[in-house]
């Protein structure tokens, strides 16, 4: 059964050591509200679309659309392993998030785990459900 959002942070806080800023200041610079997390499987995130993101011709500018999909792989990440750091990360973009478009929904997926590494998928999705990006991650377990 999916965790409900309101109880994201506080599950963080007993997973991870004591003294990390959760939510973290990259977080809740864009506005970032958790939806559903459903244990060690998948986690999804919204994201507002505000007009500061735009790039010149309006669209939400590629660099915001992968902080948004960081912003949700990292907390995922920490939700199913002890702390990791990203090694790598990819992103396809599949069309743009036009104008007008209110908010992107982010949703990362465990894909598989090793005793070092993680290796996620994510995907952007427009408020009408439409894939505008997706990503794939491979995450380092940090040593203890």
């Amino acid at each position: 059964m999916p965790v409900p959002a309101r109880d994201l942070t506080d599950l963080l806080k007993q997973r991870l050591p004591a003294g990390l800023q959760l939510p973290p200041p990259c977080l809740t610079a864009m506005q970032a509200e958790p939806l559903e997390y459903e244990e060690g499987q998948w986690l999804s995130m919204r994201f507002p679309v505000l007009p500061s993101y735009q790039n010149p011709l309006g669209y939400m500018q590629g660099g915001f659309i992968v902080a948004a999909l960081d912003n949700t792989l990292g907390p995922f990440s920490y939700l199913i392993a002890p702390p990791s750091v990203t090694g790598h990360l990819a992103i396809e973009y599949l069309r743009p998030v036009t104008p007008g478009t209110s908010y992107i929904d982010c949703i990362a997926r465990l894909v598989q785990r090793t005793s070092r590494s993680l290796y996620l998928a994510a995907e952007v999705r427009n408020p009408e459900g439409k894939v505008m990006a997706l990503c794939q991650s491979t995450c380092q377990i940090l040593p203890a």
